[in-house]
């Protein structure tokens, strides 16, 4: 996808956003890796992955800040504008929108979607339903390109109780999908897909939980990876150092400097 292709893509509704759309509905279910920087977002995008997503925890832990503080706002905009012209489609974990405001989470949507991300992702913290709803009214307004991923906290931070009420409140403030991580029971999987009919569910991989092909027989229609893969990137760093100090030798794939130093000439061509 070429460079100029992607900034018409950055007009209300412009094929890049159809696509993104698109992949939600297709036979399969999107699986969403989520990136935390340029050479982990493109080596993603080397094996396959159309689109790909960035992961908080990552951009906060990167900074040294808390995760979910909304204290990242100019790290997800830096972050943004160096993914934003990649080859894949790009959504952005942002948090509640690092604001209570609805028009602030509007403008950050706005900053997003200049930069080039096809879809956002809002946490609702388990806030009041109806600020949440409003953020995503407000962002479907300000961006209506913009694939709006609305997330509830329900099972990551409660027991589960008011998903459905929660979840067809934001499909009808203008959510394209709604995402529910730390939901994991199929029988619970299966009765929300029935509840948001035509609205995507997105939920998180657990290695606990459905596999893929089990949540596609459920109905779900996105599954993301979160903070998964940079939490096990993060874990083989430290095996690997500790293993060297202990004398073994270092096991499993690793890119080579030549193909990692590919990745930003690829960007810069």
């Amino acid at each position: 996808m070429s460079e100029s292709t992607r900034t018409d893509d950055r007009t209300a509704g412009g094929p890049a956003v159809t696509a993104f759309a698109a992949l939600h509905h297709a036979d399969e279910p999107l699986l969403l890796p989520n990136a935390w920087d340029h050479a982990s977002a493109l080596a993603l995008a080397a094996r396959g992955f159309r689109a790909v997503g960035t992961t908080s925890l990552a951009v906060a832990a990167a900074a040294g800040l808390p995760d979910g503080a909304a204290a990242t706002r100019e790290q997800t905009l830096r972050l943004a504008l160096t993914l934003g012209a990649g080859p894949f489609l790009l959504s952005v974990d942002a948090e509640g929108g690092f604001s209570d405001d609805p028009d602030e989470v509007a403008e950050l949507a706005r900053d997003l979607h200049a930069a080039g991300a096809v879809g956002i992702n809002l946490e609702d913290g388990l806030g009041p339903v109806d600020r949440h709803a409003a953020k995503i009214a407000a962002v479907r307004a300000a961006a209506p390109g913009l694939f709006v991923n609305a997330r509830t906290d329900t099972y990551w931070l409660g027991d589960g109780e008011g998903t459905a009420a929660r979840a067809e409140s934001y499909r009808d403030a203008g959510a394209h999908g709604v995402f529910v991580p730390g939901l994991t029971d199929p029988r619970e999987i299966a009765a929300l897909v029935d509840r948001l009919g035509d609205t995507p569910l997105n939920v998180l991989y657990s290695p606990t939980g459905p596999c893929v092909p089990r949540l596609a027989d459920l109905g779900v229609r996105r599954v993301s990876l979160g903070s998964l893969l940079y939490r096990r990137a993060l874990g083989a760093a430290v095996e690997t150092a500790a293993g060297i100090r202990a004398g073994r030798v270092p096991q499993g794939p690793a890119p080579s400097y030549e193909e990692v130093q590919a990745l930003g000439r690829r960007a810069r061509g």
